[in-house]
């Protein structure tokens, strides 16, 4: 019988260890042939947009997708979980608080392969909803030690920073202003939904790490030229996504100052098919758009510990 699973359900399992292993395995899958990925696909209407992103994890046993609606009144998501051998129904997954996580997770599994293992202080653009999972799984990366905010709501980066501390257990605290967020950052994480840049590239120390979450759009740049073109190593999560979506990078390969074939999936650098960072001066970028088999495989592990703590309720279906 397949399970539902509410919001609730997913908040009461899921970790960010949880989200970061189970990122983590999608990516390794996919460089090793073993999982199947679509970009992401839209439906427009006036007032609402359907969003779908579909794939497979032969290797972990599950096909699927995630769809959501995004609408003035917000957003709703749901993963629907597939058994790949028998294609019956295994789990709808109400997926907020499980897309949040697992967008944070891809962040610092990207830090913990790209960034310096040693980077003890972070800057950190947003204060929104998808930040907490980026500032969450960068300090369960990282030996953190510090971590800057910067946004546009003073009072909303207060409370933002007092929870994130008490979450993550490190100095969560805001910045001066933008560049006060960079300077002297070992990494530079970018949530925002912004249309033009951040932060000026001239900031940025050698040897930083960036990973740049929320351009998943060619309206949307969170990062200048001049900083992508500072980066000696750009990592993504699948380059026909990135070619699709990632409107960071998405001018500079229309003018031919950037090839795809300079971008390297972060999975090739997971099995130690690329080098990833070449020296502790090297400034790395990750360009974050998001993929179905992250949801899958997060989905995968929260069904598992739900199902061991008896959590959800039976679909009856035929």
């Amino acid at each position: 019988m397949a399970i539902f699973l509410s919001e609730n359900d997913v908040k009461q399992v899921l970790t960010v260890d949880m989200a970061m292993a189970g990122v983590e395995s999608a990516h390794r899958d996919l460089a090793l042939g073993q999982a199947l990925d679509t970009p992401r696909q839209r439906s427009r209407l006036p007032q609402t947009v359907l969003h779908i992103l579909q794939g497979a994890l032969p290797a972990q046993g599950v096909i699927g997708y995630k769809a959501y609606t995004s609408n003035r009144s917000g957003n709703r998501f749901l993963v629907h979980l597939f058994d790949a051998g028998s294609g019956e129904l295994k789990a709808v997954i109400e997926a907020d608080y499980l897309g949040m996580m697992r967008t944070g997770a891809a962040s610092g599994v990207a830090a913990r392969w790209l960034a310096r293992p040693d980077a003890t202080v972070a800057g950190v653009f947003g204060s929104g909803w998808q930040a907490e999972g980026h500032v969450r799984a960068i300090c369960g990366a990282l030996p953190l030690e510090l971590v800057k905010v910067w946004a546009r709501d003073a009072a909303k980066l207060r409370d933002f920073c007092a929870r994130l501390s008490e979450l993550t257990g490190r100095r969560v605290v805001p910045a001066a202003d933008a560049e006060d967020a960079v300077r002297e950052a070992d990494l530079v994480g970018t949530v925002t939904t912004a249309a033009k840049p951040l932060f000026d590239a001239d900031w940025l120390q050698p040897g930083t790490h960036i990973n740049a979450a929320g351009s998943n759009a060619l309206i949307r740049q969170e990062l200048s030229e001049a900083a992508i073109r500072r980066c000696g190593l750009i990592a993504v999560d699948a380059v026909p996504t990135a070619l699709a979506e990632a409107g960071d990078l998405l001018p500079l390969l229309e003018k031919g100052r950037l090839q795809a074939r300079q971008l390297v999936e972060l999975g090739e650098i997971i099995v130690g098919r690329h080098p990833g960072r070449s020296d502790a001066e090297q400034i790395s970028l990750f360009e974050s758009q998001g993929m179905a088999i992250q949801d899958l495989a997060v989905a995968v592990r929260v069904l598992a510990a739900a199902s061991e703590q008896g959590l959800g309720r039976e679909i009856p279906m035929q």
